[in-house]
């Protein structure tokens, strides 16, 4: 057994799913993770669990997206659905052959295939926030990730394993720390409304009237290191500018900056990707925010162009246009939610209800 993915898989199994005997979960991802699959098949045997696994092969979704037609887009694997509706854990692991293969699909074809899943999808929102599903994204280090990201492959592999804690002596451990120092900072966070994002890319305000701050320790994604919540969506005034490259579909954006009143995003720019910014906005529910969320894992300190990890780059605050958390309270609806983040180091400010709670890109409560 290699140990850094015995410790990944245990991590997994035991603190991000909790695994109890009699559980049935369902693994997602590519050949390219079978190394992790295997270590994670074994801690789901040792803890009573039953495992079942969907593996996508190289250019699975490509050749799909260019040959599917008609009932074929709108066909719904039997396995996921059931896993969706009644399984109680599932795991999707990151591991792609190619970032890039999804850029040029048809989409029409998108859109009918979006609908399609659009059911079991919200049905995976309201179980996964009850947690009556439990469910974790994590990724396994591949070159094309690595490459994504401007790092050869061993850099890219120690970057993952120390965010994760792996380096740790006892990763669950550091976990469960990183959940009781996060949680304190999420009830203050709860016992106020108003709040104020400041600073040279933002002056931007929100309401949090009725929605909950949630402390992301690590269960639902692996890494972690956020706090967050779904504003009131009527609520959002003001600009903000994402100094972070963001990535979505396979296409690339910078420095986009939004104009927002009353919640409704009013105009946009982006010094490179404004075309894909318009066909994402003319899209239902994305002109309005879904999230509003402070990056707290300080293992994180670069971007890499994968939003399971830049999102919670220590220092820095993002904000998700689309689909709202059902768990924080949210009511917006959208098929997307894609988080853009900005950099709070170099004097950005948050104030809740007019106290300045953060400087900098530290928190002053604790």
């Amino acid at each position: 057994m290699n140990p850094i993915l015995e410790k990944y898989a245990r991590l997994l199994v035991e603190y991000c799913l909790d695994i109890q005997p009699g559980d049935r979960l369902l693994v997602r991802t590519t050949t390219l993770a079978e190394p992790l699959v295997r270590e994670v098949f074994r801690q789901t045997i040792r803890r009573g669990g039953n495992m079942a696994l969907d593996v996508q092969f190289e250019g699975q979704n490509a050749i799909f997206m260019q040959e599917a037609e008609g009932d074929q887009l709108t066909f719904v694997s039997p396995l996921y659905r059931e896993a969706m509706e009644h399984f109680e854990a599932y795991l999707y692991i990151m591991a792609p052959f190619n970032l890039r293969e999804d850029q040029e699909v048809n989409s029409t074809k998108v859109n009918l295939r979006q609908e399609a899943l659009s059911g079991l999808q919200k049905i995976y929102s309201q179980r996964t926030a009850s947690r009556s599903l439990k469910r974790n994204l994590c990724l396994y280090p591949t070159s094309a990730s690595a490459q994504n990201a401007s790092m050869s492959i061993d850099d890219y592999q120690h970057f993952v394993y120390k965010a994760c804690k792996l380096f740790d002596q006892d990763p669950v451990t550091a976990w469960l720390q990183v959940r009781s120092h996060q949680q304190s900072i999420a009830d203050h966070l709860n016992s106020c409304s108003e709040f104020h994002y400041k600073g040279p890319y933002a002056d931007l305000t929100f309401s949090t009237k009725g929605r909950t701050w949630i402390n992301s320790d690590g269960q639902t994604n692996m890494p972690s290191g956020e706090i967050y919540t779904s504003p009131v969506e009527n609520s959002v005034n003001g600009t903000i500018e994402f100094s972070y490259p963001g990535v979505y579909m396979g296409h690339e954006v910078e420095r986009v900056r939004l104009w927002v009143k009353d919640g409704y995003i009013e105009k946009w720019e982006a010094a490179r990707g404004k075309e894909f910014l318009d066909r994402i906005f003319s899209m239902k529910g994305t002109r309005r925010f879904g999230e509003a969320a402070i990056g707290t894992n300080y293992d994180i300190t670069r971007t890499t162009r994968n939003i399971l990890f830049d999102e919670k780059i220590g220092g820095s605050v993002h904000l998700a246009i689309g689909q709202s958390y059902i768990q924080a309270g949210g009511k917006n609806e959208s098929p997307v939610h894609w988080d853009m983040i900005t950099d709070m180091t170099n004097g950005g400010e948050i104030l809740a209800n007019g106290e300045k709670i953060y400087e900098n890109g530290h928190f002053l409560i604790s």
